[in-house]
């Protein structure tokens, strides 16, 4: 489920649309988004007095909560829920005096010193700053049975729940340089790795083929398609559609213990397209070191920015440089 709308046209500025009208409020610093950025930044903004409101999003407490445990995030030795984690942020978040309210965030105007966001197409916030923490959304197959085993052996982060596969048999979907990345690293994990890819080719960097030709336990299942996800309350194999040419195709079962998708993923950064600067894809570019996006007062953290590393750990980390960068900014109009 996305936290906020998705990026549409490739970071491609538009004329504006759905342009806020009167404010009905006014804060100092409103947070969009509940994942670890989003609460992190709120603790810290809390604690600095700057009474932050957060709107959490559809999806309270971000891509998270659709992971059955974290074991990758500090002071935790024996693992966490990711729901209970994110539970647990918001209590930290909401002791210090955040008020977090359960609501999206449908359009943005930050064309005046004062910005200001509608939430839910009806309620407008202004603001002296905002902290960005939407997220991204990572692209899925659609399929019926993935979406039935989505934290029971789907997952679309391998150095998040690689670990969980240690020895077992999984299947990557993708044929690029992500897909290639995980494909890498869950092989050191894992006894057998299937990449499944739809073409006779791959489409990550020659570096990255490199090193997925020469990684023994990887095996490419060129021209495949999945067509379904099967097991007994956890996946134990995948159905694949063997192209054999447009009108031959024969279906393969191919025995899993887990599914990893790396087709991308899709920020979550339409609605501030007309205002801030992207990139290709939709990412919102922030100054080097900082949080600071191409206006003044407001902020991005977390994998709305960060199309590389996208971690819990990495994006409570600039999630505390916004709060910060947005304290010595709030200081400054002072």
């Amino acid at each position: 489920m996305d936290l906020f709308k998705p990026m549409d046209n490739k970071g491609t500025k538009t004329k504006k649309e759905n342009k806020p009208k009167e404010a009905s409020e006014h804060v100092r610093c409103l947070i969009l988004g509940s994942g670890p950025a989003g609460y992190t930044a709120a603790i810290y903004a809390a604690r600095a007095n700057m009474k932050p409101v957060m709107y959490t999003g559809m999806q309270m407490g971000g891509q998270l909560t659709t992971t059955t445990e974290v074991e990758n995030y500090p002071g935790y030795p024996d693992g966490v829920d990711g729901t209970a984690m994110m539970n647990d942020l918001e209590k930290q978040a909401k002791r210090f005096g955040t008020d977090v309210r359960f609501g999206m965030a449908t359009a943005a105007d930050f064309s005046e010193k004062v910005k200001k966001v509608t939430i839910d197409d009806d309620k407008v916030i202004s603001a002296d700053s905002v902290i960005l923490a939407t997220g991204a959304t990572a692209k899925y197959l659609g399929l019926e049975s993935e979406e039935k085993f989505k934290g029971n052996g789907v997952s679309a982060c391998a150095t998040c729940d690689g670990f969980f596969f240690k020895d077992k048999v999984v299947a990557v979907v993708g044929g690029g340089d992500t897909a290639a990345e995980e494909a890498t690293y869950l092989a050191g994990l894992c006894k057998k790795v299937y990449m499944i890819v739809r073409r006779d080719e791959l489409r990550a960097s020659k570096a990255m083929q490199k090193r997925v030709f020469n990684t023994k336990n990887i095996e490419i299942l060129w021209k495949h398609q999945t067509k379904e996800l099967k097991g007994d309350g956890v996946v134990q194999s995948v159905d694949l559609y063997k192209n054999k040419g447009e009108k031959n195709e024969e279906v393969v079962s191919v025995d899993i213990d887990g599914f990893f998708l790396a087709i991308g993923h899709t920020p979550n950064s339409a609605i501030f397209r007309d205002y801030l600067d992207m990139n290709e894809t939709g990412y919102v570019i922030t100054r080097p070191g900082t949080t600071k996006t191409n206006v003044p007062g407001v902020f991005a953290s977390g994998d709305l920015q960060d199309n590389v590393y996208r971690q819990a750990v990495t994006a409570a980390g600039t999630g505390c440089m916004a709060a910060l960068d947005a304290e010595r900014y709030l200081g400054e109009l002072e």
